[in-house]
């Protein structure tokens, strides 16, 4: 089969196309069929080989796993002898590594697609859903009538946080660039800032959580935008080559200190349950994905050129036909 490969760390013309050995279909899992995969962070990460990444076990000089990408949507192609709720034909779509490629083995991570969604639309959604999801509902432990603040509201997380926050109930504040500004009001954020206009650190407004994507003030500034008991909640920051977010973490856990406000970082952790509540939501209509661009397999580079200039309008997927 076709896969997109990395053999060395680098900028995207690393990538490569390659024939490589078909997975074996799982006793416990199924065989997909990929249609569609999306562009995240990680894979950049990934690609370029974040130092602190190869120190932990990716490998030092070179990759250890020269396979890359995780979101896929596809077709069940076979099912495992001991899997009984999927069946050849199924549309599904879930998270495992190596999923820029014709076919995929996947076990827990894998559900249903929903109904109303393209291929394309759907692969748009795992890392970036389950991301917003988990750090909302699981870290900022979001209530019905709080005040959210979505620090980087306009990428493939941010467009995500935006409508499930809404969706738990809560009143949300979109901090974008000017560009982006009307495309979070489509979301329907209920305040949209533009940051090249308006400081939300200094306006007076105070928030019950604040769900950071990309933003990169300090924690004085920060906490000028924090209630006192408020959750600060972590997703990424700036793309440092050493330790990528976790250098904006470090400074947050560092300046926070004795803090009143309550501090969170995470990297999510796809499950079958999560890709089911999201689903529902995706289906009732109350959270939808935003596709800014596809590009066909042999145009992988690209993709993750575009997701490297930092300045995504929602998801950047990849069609593998």
């Amino acid at each position: 089969m076709k896969a997109v490969i990395h053999e060395a760390y680098g900028l995207p013309d690393v990538l490569k196309i390659r024939e490589i050995e078909k997975p074996e279909v799982p006793v416990d899992g199924v065989l997909v069929r990929v249609r569609a995969s999306s562009v995240n962070i990680a894979e950049w990460y990934g690609m370029t080989g974040l130092f602190i990444a190869r120190v932990l076990g990716g490998g030092l000089f070179k990759p250890k796993d020269t396979r890359i990408g995780v979101d896929f949507a596809g077709v069940v192609e076979a099912a495992g002898k001991q899997v009984s709720d999927f069946k050849p034909g199924d549309e599904v779509y879930g998270g495992r590594n190596g999923a820029y490629a014709e076919y995929i083995a996947v076990k827990n991570a894998v559900a249903r697609k929903p109904t109303n969604l393209t291929f394309e639309e759907a692969a748009a959604v795992p890392t970036a859903g389950i991301t917003a999801l988990q750090g909302l509902r699981d870290y900022g432990k979001i209530q019905p009538g709080q005040k959210v603040l979505i620090h980087g509201a306009s990428g493939g997380v941010g467009s995500f946080a935006i409508q499930i926050a809404k969706a738990f109930g809560a009143e949300v504040t979109a901090v974008c660039s000017t560009q982006n500004v009307e495309r979070a009001r489509s979301l329907d954020a209920d305040h949209v800032i533009d940051y090249a206009k308006e400081d939300f650190t200094r306006n007076g407004q105070q928030y019950d959580l604040l769900f950071n994507v990309n933003g990169s003030r300090t924690w004085s500034a920060y906490k000028r935008a924090l209630k006192p008991n408020a959750i600060f909640v972590l997703v990424g920051g700036p793309r440092t080559p050493l330790i990528g977010p976790l250098s904006l973490m470090l400074q947050m856990r560092v300046g926070m200190l004795g803090a009143s406000q309550k501090f969170a970082f995470f990297i999510a952790k796809f499950n079958r349950e999560d890709f089911k509540t999201l689903s529902a939501l995706i289906e009732s209509g109350k959270v939808k994905p935003f596709v800014e661009k596809t590009y066909p397999m042999t145009h992988i580079a690209d993709a993750m050129r575009h997701l490297g200039a930092g300045h995504a309008r929602g998801k950047i997927v990849v069609s593998m036909g």
